[in-house]
């Protein structure tokens, strides 16, 4: 849901300063940027000055699916 917040609050302009904006960074960050220096470094990144589209979001939304997947799957019902 963090995440998926911070795709829409990417459509608005919104100060750097404000406290919504920062927190939202702080946390997904950690997931984005690993992310997107896999992304830069495979046949969709690589222009210099980075990607036209940052698709990093749409990577993760699908990686924190497969995870929570496999939990469900293989640690919660057995």
């Amino acid at each position: 849901m963090i995440l998926f917040l911070r795709v829409i609050l990417s459509w608005f302009r919104l100060s750097g300063s404000n406290p919504l904006v920062r927190a939202l960074y702080a946390l997904t960050e950690p997931l984005l940027v690993p992310i997107r220096y896999l992304v830069d470094k495979s046949i969709f990144g690589g222009r210099k000055g980075g990607m036209i589209i940052d698709i990093s979001p749409l990577i993760a939304f699908i990686f924190l699916q497969m995870m929570q997947n496999y939990i469900h799957q293989y640690l919660i019902i057995r």
